[in-house]
Parts: C-alpha cells; structure tokens; sequence
C-alpha cells in the first residue's frame, strides 16, 4: 500500500489542476510579467535616452555652424573700431580717401549683416551688465541712475551670443539728490 500511496502522491503533484501546481504556476507567471515589464522599462528607458543623445548631438553640430565665425568675428571687431575712427577723425583734405574709408566700412558692415554680427547700440537704455560694461559712473539729473549716458566703444553679438559687450559711461545719482 505504500507505494500505492507514493504513487497517488506523486499523480496529484504531477497533475497540472492541482492547488499546488497552479500556485506555482501563477507564481512563475507573476515572475515572468514582473520580469518583462522591467525589461520594457528598461528599454523604453534605452531609447528615451538615445533620443536625448540624437537631440544633443544635432543642437551641438546647430551651435558648431552657428558660432563657428566667432573667434574670426572677434578679430575682426577692431578692424571696425579702427575704420569707423578713421572716419570720424578724418580730415577734409583727403576726400578720396574718406570716401574710400566709408566704402570699407559698408562692406565690412554688409559682410557682418550676412554673418549674423549685430552691434549694441545702448545709449539711453538701460544698463545691463550682461551686454554691457561700465567704465565710469557719470553723476545725472536728467535721466535715472544706471541709465547708458554714452557708449565708448560699441558692443557685438553673433547670433544672440555677445562677442564682445558695449564699453559705457553709465549715470548715478547727483551728490545732491535723487535723480528723476
């Protein structure tokens, strides 16, 4: 009878309808969908981030293309300061070659418009220290402090990106009083 017993034992673990089996059963299943829905996870994970390496390397090459002229732009900042000099200290015993100035400085001018190079023109607007640099603080009346009273030397961008910020003369207060 013992191994009849045995052997009718063995027959209900064998048989897959018993509570034991389905048990296990179910339990592999739950490991198995826990163990999938980690590896879609994973996944989506794996492409979220590939897509944020794709977007980051495109805007790299964007800016590469963009603010490639930089450097070259910068150096060709006191071409201009010396041409535009030139012009405003120039004498009107050399019309031709006044003439020849101004002519240089539109092209160079055209050339900087093409490049995406725009000038800073601050006076009368307010000071920012992000786009502007103050050489000296002038005492005013007449306009409220930290207004740009005079632009020394002008100030460029390339693209938005500033290449070199516009030198000022910047108001304050009057000993005196407050200004208006």
């Amino acid at each position: 009878m013992n191994t009849e017993a045995n052997s009718t034992a063995a027959a209900a673990t064998d048989d897959p309808n018993s509570e034991p089996a389905i048990a296990a059963l179910e339990s592999a299943l739950a490991a198995a969908q826990s163990e999938a829905q980690a590896n879609r996870d994973g996944q989506l994970r794996a492409l979220a981030e590939l897509e944020n390496v794709r977007k980051r390397a495109q805007r790299d090459i964007e800016n590469a293309h963009r603010f490639a002229l930089e450097r070259f732009a910068a150096e060709l900042l006191p071409v201009r300061d010396s041409l535009e000099l030139a012009l405003q200290s120039g004498s009107a015993d050399a019309p031709g070659l006044l003439a020849g100035v101004d002519a240089t400085l539109k092209l160079l001018g055209k050339a900087f418009e093409k490049g995406a190079i725009s000038r800073l023109d601050p006076a009368g607007a307010s000071f920012d220290p992000a786009l502007h640099e103050a050489v000296l603080a002038q005492p005013s009346a007449e306009v409220p402090e930290g207004t740009v009273l005079q632009v020394l030397q002008s100030g460029y961008q390339l693209n938005g990106r500033l290449l070199r910020p516009a030198r000022v003369i910047v108001s304050r207060a009057p000993e005196g009083g407050a200004a208006t």
